[in-house]
Parts: C-alpha cells; sequence; structure tokens
C-alpha cells in the first residue's frame, strides 16, 4: 500500500524519523532540518521520550528576537520548542489525524508504535495531501 491509497496514519506517514534531543543546541535542529530537508523535529528526552516538536515556525520566533537569535548557538531546543507534542497512534484513521492538526493548529503529529511511547515517524500536512491527491475511493 502507498500513501495515496492509505487508509491509516501508519500507512501514509513519513518514515525515516529524524529527531533531535531536547538538550541539543538550536543551530543543531536547524541544520537537521536542512540536511534531511524536514520542516519539523520530534524532540527527544534523554530517555527517548518525545517532549515537544521543533518545527521551522520555533526557528522563525527564534530570528524575530534578537536575543534568541544571537543566542542560537548555545540556546538548547528545549527552550524554542512546542510542547507537548501532539501524538497520534500508528494504526489511528486518517480522519482521525486530520482532527487533531485542525484542533490543536499543528502542521505535523508524531507517530507513536505500538507500544504508544515509542515514535516511529511524523505524519504532516504534505502527507494527507499525497493521500487526497491520489485517485478517488469508491
Amino acid at each position: 500500500m502507498n500513501a495515496v491509497t492509505a487508509r491509516s496514519v501508519g500507512e501514509a506517514m513519513t518514515r525515516g524519523l529524524i529527531t533531535v534531543r531536547a538538550s541539543a543546541p538550536l543551530h543543531e535542529a536547524a541544520q537537521l532540518m536542512d540536511a534531511h530537508r524536514v520542516h519539523g523535529l520530534p524532540v527527544l528526552d534523554g530517555s527517548g521520550q518525545v517532549v515537544g516538536v521543533l518545527s521551522q515556525t520555533d526557528l522563525l520566533r527564534a530570528k524575530v528576537d534578537e536575543y534568541l537569535w544571537f543566542d542560537l548557538g548555545t540556546l538548547p531546543v528545549q527552550h524554542l520548542m512546542t510542547a507537548p507534542a501532539v501524538t497520534v497512534s500508528l494504526n489511528a484513521p486518517l480522519d482521525e489525524a486530520a482532527d487533531l492538526m485542525e484542533r490543536h493548529h499543528v502542521h505535523r503529529l508524531v507517530v507513536l508504535g505500538p507500544d504508544g511511547e515509542t515514535p516511529v515517524g511524523v505524519f504532516s500536512v504534505t502527507d494527507l495531501v499525497h493521500v487526497m491527491a491520489g485517485p478517488e475511493r469508491s
């Protein structure tokens, strides 16, 4: 099954999860986003639990705040991330994911694996658009 014919978050999500530590400096997160061409990163604490999401919008906030911009090299991600992360189950239907994004005004959800704790992917508005652009189902 591909993203176009997906019926669940797990079938449509972006795999190859790129994450950042909450204690990492913001410039490291920006480098990860740039190198991997992603617009947001799940943020993990020291035990690997999802504690937030850092997005391009969060980095934009740092650019317009002089204090944050000059401290970009040392300021930890946890000071700028959006928390808590909005999460969704791997088996959740696409409608549920779309509703969560709309309700929380976010562009991406961290997808949690079967244990309900381990991040396994990201489901973004882009993933939803790929599904919507696919052939109509009867």
